[in-house]
């Protein structure tokens, strides 16, 4: 029997669970729900756009997203 994703024996983050998350890099491009995401309860993958600024917010279930590990340039 093969592996599907979203079944209860798999390690996954419940999405919509929390409100903020913590992404990095590795994390683009950011979709919420994020793959590792239980699917089955949640709205339709959106695609975020936080590399100018270094949070995003889902326009579906309002859930915050932030880089970590991302040093900005300022504008002096």
């Amino acid at each position: 029997m093969t592996e599907q994703a979203g079944t209860v024996d798999q390690d996954l983050i419940p999405a919509n669970a929390e409100h903020r998350y913590a992404v990095s890099e590795r994390d683009l491009p950011l979709s919420c729900p994020m793959s590792g995401m239980y699917l089955w309860n949640s709205h339709p993958r959106v695609y975020l756009p936080i590399e100018d600024t270094g949070e995003a917010k889902c326009p579906y279930c309002g859930a915050r997203y932030f880089m970590t590990g991302v040093e900005r340039a300022s504008d002096d």
